[in-house]
């Protein structure tokens, strides 16, 4: 009988090494597969934060090249509008010339025509 509870008192301790053993391996695997589920999220945030940056970095670049755009728009119209008023400028100082020009033959004129009146 001796032998018997001494049989059984290994096999509840091997039994209970057994389990102890399988609750170990279970809270290795669980250990490993939320390692694994914390993995795969951190690398799902990673990508979503590159494609973010990725997107931001894309709208500056679009936003810098339509401000370019303009940039390049604004500048053509104001060289349109200086040339347009020097052609505007050019044409006035042509036309006070040709007053000038003008009055000095009236001028010439009537100063011809006094002198013959009083000479």
């Amino acid at each position: 009988m001796k032998y018997s509870k001494l049989e059984s008192m290994r096999f509840e301790k091997d039994s209970a090494v057994q389990q102890a053993v399988q609750r170990s391996v279970d809270e290795i695997q669980q250990l490993k597969s939320t390692a694994t589920n914390l993995r795969d999220e951190l690398e799902s945030m990673r990508f979503e934060k590159d494609s973010a940056v990725q997107q931001a970095v894309q709208r500056s670049v679009d936003e810098i090249q339509q401000l370019k755009k303009t940039s390049e728009d604004l500048r053509e119209k104001l060289e349109i509008q200086k040339m347009d008023y020097q052609a505007i400028l050019q044409e006035q100082e042509k036309d006070n010339v040709n007053d000038k020009i003008h009055l000095q033959k009236t001028i010439e004129t009537l100063r011809s025509k006094l002198e013959k009146e009083n000479a």
